[in-house]
């Protein structure tokens, strides 16, 4: 079957519960289906890998968690952290409910080309 750009779906896939995620789109304008995987199994049949400590808690995030810890508001755009702050995510092209192509990152901001992912869908 040939597909269409029409037949490509974006699905995002988070920890937290149903209304901690629905927060989450709203707040980064996401229109397409959020899924809960409060438990993580999605991401554990993906191979999708959490981030090593020292890779997570870089001066930055330190930084974040000071202000956080001092009741000070994080500055604009910058995202809440997520329940499991060392999950690195990962990008999958999904056909008929098999994972037919994964991305999973070496590091938690190496992420997929977007040309790349979008290729793949289109194969």
């Amino acid at each position: 079957m040939q597909r269409t750009a029409g037949d490509v779906r974006l699905i995002a896939v988070g920890f937290d519960p149903a209304p901690v995620l629905a927060d989450v789109a709203d707040a980064v304008g996401w229109r397409g289906a959020f899924l809960a995987d409060v438990d993580g199994r999605l991401y554990r049949r993906l191979g999708l890998r959490r981030a090593p400590w020292w890779r997570v808690w870089s001066p930055r995030t330190l930084l974040f968690y000071s202000r956080a810890a001092r009741g000070a508001e994080a500055s604009p755009g910058e995202p809440a952290p997520p329940s499991d702050v060392r999950q690195m995510g990962g990008d999958a092209v999904v056909v008929d409910g098999v994972a037919v192509v994964c991305w999973r990152p070496r590091t938690p901001v190496d992420r997929v080309d977007p040309v790349a992912l979008c290729a793949a869908a289109a194969r």
